[in-house]
This record gives structure tokens, C-alpha cells and sequence, in this order.
């Protein structure tokens, strides 16, 4: 098993920028990548950035390209979200997620049911 627990959410001004961080532990070995998924009130979870942890290959959500990126610390067992350039849109409970090797679903086809495992999540508010 695999827990994640993420931090650094909070309330920042529209074009502002936040930092999240999700940190790894139990089976940290196991862990094939990490995805950070978020959900607005009303609406479906969805894809926002993931990182491999063999080599670092990332992907990214078409809403955040060029925005956020996702960044890996292996000594931390810590995945960031570098949030820049923030609008109100990007509201919303942020969590990450991870999948063990053999567990490539997730990587090819970023959905929430392709994850196995789950952090608590971390609210972000931007204010207009």
C-alpha cells in the first residue's frame, strides 16, 4: 500500500501562483508515476498533471499546459504542482494519486478509475 498526503492549498488572488506538494509513503518503491487530479463543486474529477517516477516523463491536462508543471523530489518521496498564473476556473479540491508498476492504465489514460491510490486533497480557492 501506498498513502499520499498533499499540502500547500489555500486562497490566492487571480495571476497568482501556488505550490502543492504530495508526499509518498509505505510501498514508495512500487510506485510506477503520480497524478494530480482536481474537482471544482459540480463537476467530474479531472486530469491535471502526471509524472513518471523511472524517468521523469510528465503529462499534462489541455486546461493547464503552459501553467503547471509537475516535479519530483526521489530523496522527499514529494511530487509538486507548480500552479502559475492562476484563474478562478482552477478552483477546486486538488488530490494526487498513484498507480504501482504494471499499472500503465493510468499513465496512457488519465482517468480517475485508472488510479489506485489516493491522497485526502488539498483545497485551492482563486479569488476574482
Amino acid at each position: 500500500q501506498v498513502q499520499l498526503v498533499e499540502s500547500g492549498g489555500g486562497l490566492v488572488q487571480a495571476g497568482g501562483s501556488l505550490r502543492l506538494s504530495c508526499v509518498a509513503s509505505g510501498r514508495t518503491f512500487n510506485i510506477y508515476y503520480t497524478g494530480w487530479f482536481r474537482q471544482a463543486p459540480g463537476k467530474e474529477r479531472e486530469f491535471v498533471a502526471a509524472i513518471s517516477w523511472s524517468n521523469d516523463n510528465t503529462n499534462y491536462g489541455d486546461s493547464v499546459s503552459g501553467r503547471f508543471f509537475i516535479s519530483r523530489d526521489s530523496a522527499k518521496n514529494t511530487v509538486y504542482l507548480q500552479m502559475k498564473r492562476l484563474s478562478p476556473e482552477d478552483t477546486g479540491v486538488y488530490y494526487c494519486a498513484s498507480n504501482p508498476y504494471g499499472s500503465s492504465e493510468g499513465w496512457t489514460n488519465p482517468t480517475p478509475g485508472n488510479y489506485a491510490y489516493w491522497g485526502q486533497g488539498t483545497q485551492v480557492t482563486v479569488s476574482s
